[in-house]
């Protein structure tokens, strides 16, 4: 998985880690946390949302540390963590936001055209991401934000490297048809 310019593996950091050495997990920790959060935030389709689950992840990491079987797969073990986490949270959003809220928004004087661009083509990203599966999600989220091999995404998430090189394809497929030709060609790969 995703290393550090340094040349100590993920194994070796999590060894140290359940000796107790605070910094080897903090590296574990810098290594991954993107990752982990691009999961989160393939499922759970919000931002803070995504961090708290991440950071609630990272937490039950720590605390299961030793149920980790296989120390060169930690990031693959984390995710796995991180997924369950947001599913679980996600479910208890649906319960929690059953009865739909009025909400007021305000809009600060210093908006300008471009902010409300940007604002306008998140909303239309977030949509047509949610639009996709779960797994497509997350492999076009690790792929082309944290910039993943294949390999790397298929041992992550359990799958094989064909099938995260078709659930690419797919998932900017319908990504391209979701947000129009317009906005396509300018924002995806």
């Amino acid at each position: 998985m995703r290393q550090s310019s340094t040349s100590v593996t993920d194994a070796s950091l999590v060894e140290q880690a359940r000796s107790g050495s605070t910094p080897a997990f903090e590296e574990l920790v810098r290594r991954h946390f993107r990752a982990a959060y691009a999961v989160a935030l393939a499922i759970l389709g919000n931002q803070m949302d995504a961090e708290d689950v991440c950071h609630d992840g990272f937490l039950k990491a720590l605390e299961r540390l030793d149920d980790c079987r296989n120390p060169d797969k930690f990031a693959a073990w984390l995710l796995q963590i991180v997924r369950n986490r947001a599913r679980n949270y996600r479910a208890y959003r649906k319960v929690r936001d059953a009865v739909p809220l009025e909400f007021t928004v305000a809009v600060a004087k210093s908006d300008s055209a471009r902010d409300v661009d940007q604002s306008e083509l998140r909303r239309l990203l977030q949509d047509a991401l949610g639009k996709l599966t779960d797994v497509q999600r997350e492999v076009v989220l690790l792929h082309d934000m944290e910039g993943w091999k294949h390999r790397e995404i298929a041992q992550a998430l359990g799958i094989s490297e064909v099938a995260a090189r078709q659930h690419l394809f797919v998932a900017r497929r319908q990504l391209r048809e979701s947000l129009g030709p317009q906005v396509a060609k300018e924002y995806l790969p």
